[in-house]
């Protein structure tokens, strides 16, 4: 198992985002480093010029495909969360509103802000809230679903938005989600479940 080390203060950053190559999900706040992070450091500690523990290496961005560039780690404190986690259940349980929504660009093309329903199966948390799905009508049209506008107070205006809000949440939890149904808002308390495949 690679536990290597990587320092590095040059040109890091914090807050940064991130997409993950398997899912394509925005991972928030990780650190950008100028650390060499090289094959196999990976899940290997970031360490400050005292030595101490301050991120989890996750990945690197690099132009010419070598093992040189802009690396990016995950933060220890959203690691630590994760960690209690996995000592106390043996596995990370994400929370889940249940719904499928709309890329960003078309949501735009509506002349919208938020994110748009496409589905949210009856099942799902968002379904059994009463969260409305896109559909057509009998003669084809299409019929906007719920566009998610806030939840517990915070703006959402994109997909990035909504898993920021939803990666701070844990499973059970209440939240107040504000949704534009037609021409007005209405505020819909969800409780959140974990992945059907984490239950």
């Amino acid at each position: 198992m690679e536990t290597s080390a990587c320092k590095g203060d040059h040109n890091s950053g914090l807050r940064r985002e991130i997409s993950s190559a398997a899912t394509g999900r925005p991972i928030q706040d990780v650190i950008q480093t100028d650390a060499a992070i090289n094959p196999g450091n990976s899940g290997g500690p970031l360490l400050d010029s005292s030595g101490n523990l301050i991120g989890i290496n996750t990945a690197i961005y690099s132009p010419s495909g070598a093992s040189s560039g802009v690396g990016f780690s995950i933060p220890v404190d959203t690691v630590g969360g994760i960690v209690d986690q996995l000592v106390r259940f043996g596995k990370v349980t994400r929370p889940i509103l249940g719904i499928k929504f709309a890329p960003d660009q078309s949501v735009e093309q509506l002349g919208v802000s938020g994110v748009l329903v496409l589905d949210a199966p009856p099942n799902g948390p968002a379904g059994k809230a009463g969260l409305q799905s896109t559909k057509r009508d009998a003669y084809g049209r299409l019929i906007l679903g719920d566009v998610i506008t806030s939840i517990n107070g915070k703006k959402v205006s994109n997909g990035s938005d909504l898993y920021r809000i939803l990666d701070q949440c844990k499973v059970g939890d209440k939240i107040t989600v504000e949704v534009l149904r037609g021409d007005h808002l209405e505020k819909i308390p969800v409780f959140l479940e974990p992945k059907p495949d984490e239950s």
